[in-house]
C-alpha cells in the first residue's frame, strides 16, 4: 500500500505521431483564423526554421517549435502517401 503522505503521479504517454498531427492541426487552424495561408506559412517555417512564419495566436508558434522540423515533414509525407489514390490500387 502506498504511503498516504506521498504524491502519486499519473502520466499519459502521447504517441509521437499523434502529437505531431495535433500540433499541425492547431497551427493550421490558428494560421487560418488569422487570415494567413497555412500551407505557405508552414512550408516557410519547415524550409527556413524561422519561427516567425508561424503566428503566436493560440500559442501556435511555441507549439510548433517543440516538434522537430523533420518530424513535421515525415508526418506530412506519411499522410500524403496514405491519401494518394495510386497508393490504394
Amino acid at each position: 500500500m502506498a504511503e498516504i503522505n506521498n504524491t502519486q503521479y499519473f502520466k499519459v504517454s502521447t504517441d509521437p505521431e499523434t502529437r505531431v498531427k495535433s500540433v499541425l492541426e492547431i497551427v493550421y487552424s490558428a494560421m487560418a483564423e488569422k487570415g494567413y495561408n497555412p500551407v505557405s506559412q508552414i512550408v516557410g517555417y519547415i524550409m527556413s526554421g524561422d519561427p516567425t512564419y508561424i503566428t503566436s495566436h493560440k500559442n501556435a508558434r511555441s507549439m510548433i517549435m517543440k516538434v522537430e522540423r523533420d518530424e513535421l515533414v515525415e508526418e506530412l509525407l506519411k499522410e500524403y502517401i496514405r491519401n494518394k489514390s495510386w497508393q490504394q490500387k
